[in-house]
């Protein structure tokens, strides 16, 4: 099993940068793939950005395009999301989440439900 903290949230102004950071301990972190989602109030859960095992494959969800940018050190055990040009919509609770994946996996989701363990979150709040 692998543990997942997540921090670096905060409230901000609109155009303003944060970077979140989530650490994960007690187990390999390189077997796994990760993502970031986020949840507003009153709505589903999204994907935000993930990440395959190495880091050589990314995604992102349109509406972050351009703005976001996921990241990991495996040597840390640490997965980041840079978020610039913030916006008042980008406001919700961030998760990091994480499933393990064979060696060879080049593996990358966007929903929720395949992912197996998930931190606590942090909330983001990008005021007008």
């Amino acid at each position: 099993q692998v543990q997942l903290v997540e921090s670096g949230g905060g409230l901000v102004q609109t155009g303003v940068s944060l970077r979140l950071s989530c650490a994960a301990s007690g187990d390999a972190f390189s077997s796994y793939a990760m993502g970031w989602f986020r949840q507003a109030p009153g709505k589903e859960r999204e994907v935000v950005a993930a990440t395959s095992r190495s880091g050589g494959r990314i995604i992102s969800a349109d509406s972050v395009k351009g703005r976001f940018t996921i990241s990991r050190d495996n040597a840390k055990n640490t997965v980041y999301l840079e978020m610039n040009s913030l916006k008042p919509e980008d406001t919700a609770v961030y998760y990091c989440a994480a499933t393990r994946v064979p060696y060879t996996s080049t593996w990358i989701g966007t929903s929720p439900f395949r992912y197996d363990y998930w931190g606590q979150g942090t909330q983001v709040t990008v005021s007008s």
